[in-house]
């Protein structure tokens, strides 16, 4: 397998994939072209082991917490290009917001990989959320000049989605507002000003655009594009409920990695996550 140079990337929510799911999920990321894939909807289970095996074993990057509580989800980053670690800052569920560096021709390229919790009407698990959001506004303020893209599922709308659903709360649209005065963009809005495309579609049609990817720094004039891949959510069999969400980054790698087809690889048991 030829690794590319760009450093475009795609995230893509597993869904905690059984063993069965995560082999042909195997097969259609490692298929992709983005040399990035942030992976969301982890959690400590025979197919995200699979999956991180499988991609470690063929050569590529993968950073990979796995969240020790049982039930917990977080996420996880496998490169084709050569990877350093970026501690994010965010303390509070750790495993959630996942970060790696990657050089490129015109310096380092921070990604962060996010996993926003979702709630329900009580109490405890909105309380989850909105700590969860506030240790990222102290953590993940942009640097100045720094080139970063955070993305991932946010389990949060833009305040003026279409349609509007009440049962979100300010804090969550504060969030996505966040983003603009912390120095970001948002990368589809910037490219699809008025587009109505949802990376979740409940089962009466409902559509919610939850998936997100911001940008700063010189990344913000350097997008190249910036689309929703419905395919794994709409195809036969589908692979995750989710919509992927694919950036593309006008820079270069300075390291691409020399690796194999992670769907041929032998996997021998790894204690590495």
């Amino acid at each position: 397998m030829t690794s590319q140079s760009t450093c475009d990337v795609l995230t893509f929510n597993l869904n905690n994939p059984s063993r069965e799911r995560a082999e042909r999920q195997l097969g259609y990321l490692a298929a992709r072209p983005e040399p990035v894939l942030v992976l969301t909807e982890t959690a400590d289970s025979e197919g995200c082991r699979f999956l991180a095996e499988r991609f470690t074993a063929a050569g590529y990057s993968v950073t990979f917490p796995v969240p020790e509580q049982r039930g917990e989800r977080g996420a996880m980053i496998v490169s084709r290009l050569a990877t350093r670690p970026l501690e994010t800052g965010v303390g509070f569920l750790p495993h959630r917001a996942v970060g790696v560096t990657v050089d490129t021709d015109e310096g380092p390229l921070e990604v962060v990989g996010l996993y926003v919790p979702s709630r329900n009407a009580t109490a405890e698990k909105t309380e989850r959320k909105r700590s969860f959001l506030q240790t990222c506004r102290r953590a993940l303020v942009a640097g100045e000049g720094a080139a970063r893209i955070v993305i991932g599922d946010f389990n949060v709308l833009e305040p003026n989605h279409v349609p509007r659903y009440r049962f979100f709360s300010p804090f969550e649209y504060e969030f996505y507002d966040w983003f603009g005065a912390a120095g970001y963009v948002d990368a589809f809005r910037a490219l699809h000003p008025d587009a109505l495309e949802y990376s979740w579609v409940g089962k009466t049609g409902d559509g919610y655009r939850y998936d997100h990817a911001f940008v700063s720094g010189r990344l913000t004039g350097g997008l190249r594009g910036c689309s929703y891949v419905h395919e794994p959510r709409t195809m036969s069999g589908r692979l995750t409920d989710h919509s992927a969400l694919t950036v593309g980054l006008a820079v270069t790698a300075a390291a691409p990695l020399a690796v194999t087809d992670p769907t041929r690889v032998e996997t021998p048991a790894l204690a590495l996550f």
